[in-house]
């Protein structure tokens, strides 16, 4: 455990959910027959699944908040809705369309922020209404027809990245070269660490080993998923929605733990009175994440509009469960001020996996759906359980890095 922890940083946050993965990963495989780590399933999870990892990002900083969001599945419906309606019926370009689409989710996003921040409406009530309004708002507009999406709107919504260069690396070369950059990026993060690290520690120089360890680990874990993603059929690579997840990732790993906002809402969700105290705007912070919510609900939306090549009225139906499912299962307090991106992504993959994996096997919906309900009770139960022997918990130990920061 000693060694473990100097690789790992003294940060254990997310290995049970991780191993937990794992060892989904190469159960399913064994238990399919080989079906699971494959070049096609991998990419059908990644693209069948990015609409629901997108949401779970906005999910977590409404969760952090103290507050949720019952209403991204319907919004995401309808956004998706209004974009394929206005594209077909007042022929406008698709970029406009979508233009539109996330400017309306905004909007909506900012409607569901005043009754929270201004009227003081708890978010379970002001967007338990707004499900309502835009579940039934959808089957309105689209007299419970399905509206055929642009075109265009496909490649973003379940295409690859491209082809090109020599035929003599047997991958898909844009892929390969996604994997180079993650690797190149991914090692100099821990030289640049152990710098930092030596520059922190004055009088002593802290053992390499540790972050030569990490850097070959996690290089191979790249290289492995960029071979896995890029040696698929002709045709098929690295999936687009995947790219914008993992820029969204980014993005907002960045915006939660390093910036002024993001420690506004980690304050806020922590104990919301004595953020007020110091300075922090409650409300405007309320705002901001209520708006932000609806705006990747929207992008989700349009992500999946292309995937599936038209809207439907039923389309968006009970995604918020899944949201909220990859938030808890990564490790959020229900109480607020508890969570990170990255392991709500591995909350989100851990329930694709099981998608996956129990489709794979034969496994009906109805099935499906209880040991996904197990799953979610489980991760909570054994955290709760943690804090009442009196053990440090698992979201104990998720923010506890960073509160040390």
């Amino acid at each position: 455990m000693k060694y473990l922890k100097q690789v790992l940083g003294n940060d254990l946050r997310q290995l049970p959910m991780v191993v937990a993965l794992l060892v989904l990963l190469i159960g399913f495989h064994i238990i399919s027959g080989g079906r699971m780590l494959t070049s096609s399933n991998m990419q059908n999870l990644i693209s069948g699944n990015a609409y629901v990892l997108i949401l779970a990002i906005g999910m977590l900083m409404v969760i952090v908040i103290g507050q949720i969001d019952l209403s991204v599945g319907s919004v995401a419906g309808f956004v998706a809705m209004v974009v394929a309606i206005t594209a077909r019926n007042f022929n406008l370009p698709w970029f406009v369309a979508v233009f539109l689409g996330l400017a309306l989710g905004v909007l909506i996003g900012s409607w569901q922020g005043f009754w929270l921040s201004k009227m003081g409406i708890p978010g379970f009530i002001s967007t338990l209404a707004g499900m309502m309004i835009f579940r039934g708002a959808v089957i309105w507009l689209s007299g419970s027809i399905s509206v055929p999406a642009p075109k265009e709107l496909q490649f973003f919504g379940a295409g690859y990245l491209p082809e090109w260069g020599p035929a003599w690396t047997n991958m898909n070369n844009s892929t390969l070269l996604l994997g180079l950059l993650a690797l190149g990026f991914f090692v100099w993060s821990q030289w640049n660490g152990y710098q930092r690290e030596k520059q922190a520690i004055y009088g002593t120089r802290p053992e390499m080993w540790p972050m030569l360890v990490r850097a070959i680990g996690g290089g191979l874990v790249i290289a492995y998923v960029t071979w896995l993603f890029g040696s698929g059929r002709p045709g098929t690579s690295f999936p687009i929605p995947g790219l914008v997840l993992v820029a969204l990732i980014v993005i907002y790993h960045m915006v939660t733990e390093r910036t002024r906002f993001g420690r506004h809402v980690y304050a806020v969700g922590g104990n919301r009175q004595a953020a007020a105290l110091s300075g922090v705007n409650v409300s405007r912070t309320y705002f901001t994440v209520m708006a932000n919510m609806s705006f990747l609900a929207a992008l989700a939306g349009i992500l999946f509009l292309g995937r599936a090549t038209a809207a439907g009225p039923g389309d968006g139906t009970n995604w918020e469960l899944d949201a909220i499912s990859a938030v808890f299962i990564g490790g959020a307090a229900v109480s607020g001020g508890v969570g990170t991106i990255m392991a709500t992504m591995v909350g989100g993959v851990l329930i694709a996996v099981l998608n996956s994996g129990l489709m794979l096997m034969g496994v009906g919906a109805d099935r499906t759906q209880v040991i996904k309900g197990l799953v979610l009770l489980l991760a909570v139960a054994v955290d709760a359980f943690n804090k009442q022997q009196g053990r440090p918990s698992i979201i104990g130990k998720i923010m506890e890095s960073f509160h040390k920061k």
